[in-house]
């Protein structure tokens, strides 16, 4: 079973032209056992979650009852590369099985929206947000190290701290969704020499047939990643105990009860608006006057 196609270039050379598109329902399939395995082990094997104690009454007393987490500008960069990554998934796979249409015009230009709005993001985390809040620190490793250990029985390691504004396993799926969706955009941008576009001019033979092919099953090996991918993201957004995430992502903020239950005021300070009655007061760690 052979994982690339192959074609024969007019020089006689053997050149991978595409992943094997089987690999689309292994993608879907793996995304598939992912949801029954891992509801599986929440309904009969997960204990209740268990952390060290973090803050004190003078915290938790001090907090919104609504909990700002994501701004509108963050909210609409994420709604815009969700619907550009479902329209490009949808355009590149969907005459692969059998749906013809005519989508390539509606590709490429899903496919500079997308660009575009990452683009945004990186200027907009780097600058305007705590850019280094997505990325695994000291205390994610602790914490991943006790939690592996109190998995295999040993109520000897202490618990876990409570998380950051994100936890670790958000930040290790924001680093796979970086690496194959600026796979996809890279091999994108240059396969779209290949095809009349706004931008430039059509231009086949930019790059060697060889590189050309390895581009294409690169671009191809990206997607399929990006539909288990996003099949696991929907996935967590849909259960229960993620839902108050996923409104955070809606409504752009989270409740303080969800807050407390879960985060960590010293890891994830909220801010306190000026005009609070208790901005005057002395302010303990974990908690920030805005303005």
């Amino acid at each position: 079973m052979d994982f690339l196609e192959w074609a024969r270039s007019p020089w006689g050379q053997n050149v991978p032209i595409h992943i094997a598109w089987f690999l689309i329902w292994v993608a879907v399939i793996a995304g598939l056992l992912f949801f029954i395995v891992h509801a599986t082990y929440l309904r009969y094997f997960a204990k209740p979650k268990e952390f060290a104690i973090s803050g004190s009454p003078l915290i938790a007393a001090r907090i919104p009852e609504h909990v700002p987490r994501h701004s509108l500008t963050a909210r609409l960069f994420h709604w815009i590369m969700a619907v550009s990554m479902f329209t490009l998934l949808f355009t590149a796979f969907l005459p692969r099985v059998g749906i013809q249409f005519d989508w390539v015009t509606y590709h490429w230009i899903a496919g500079s929206v997308l660009t575009v709005s990452i683009l945004f993001h990186i200027v907009h985390a780097s600058f305007f947000m705590d850019f280094w809040s997505i990325w695994p620190d000291r205390i994610d490793v602790r914490d991943a190290w006790r939690r592996i250990l109190r998995f295999f029985g040993k109520p000897a390691a202490p618990p876990p701290d409570k998380f950051a504004k994100y936890p670790l396993e958000n930040k290790l799926y924001h680093g796979a969704i970086i690496a194959a969706g600026l796979s996809a955009i890279v091999t994108g941008v240059f396969m779209m020499f290949r095809v009349r576009t706004i931008f430039f001019p059509r231009n086949p033979y930019l790059l060697s047939d060889m590189t050309w092919g390895l581009m294409y099953v690169l671009h191809g090996l990206a997607g399929v990643g990006l539909i288990a991918l996003i099949m696991v993201h929907v996935y967590f957004g849909l259960r229960p105990e993620k839902r108050a995430i996923t409104k955070s992502m809606i409504f752009g903020w989270m409740s303080r009860d969800f807050y407390l239950e879960e985060h960590d005021p010293r890891r994830w300070p909220v801010e306190i608006p000026a005009s609070s009655p208790a901005s005057g007061d002395a302010e303990p760690e974990g908690v920030r006057d805005a303005g």
